[in-house]
């Protein structure tokens, strides 16, 4: 089986999509930021990191077809 490489600079990415991706993260790391982080803010940190999760892989699947 051969992998076929795509050079970055023949696709164009999608920016709302990764404006997304850098939002989620940000939420991410906002909800897990300070000393004593909450049960509730860990559910909300990987609420948000599976979504950006998403939004990476469908991007990803997107460029390889």
């Amino acid at each position: 089986m051969t992998e076929e490489r795509i050079c970055a600079n023949d696709t164009a990415l999608p920016t709302e999509k990764i404006n997304d991706i850098h939002d989620c993260l940000v939420l991410a790391l906002d909800a897990t930021d300070g000393q004593r982080v909450q049960r509730t803010s860990l559910t909300e940190a990987r609420s948000y990191m599976r979504a950006a999760l998403r939004d990476t892989s469908s991007m990803i699947e997107g460029i390889a077809q």
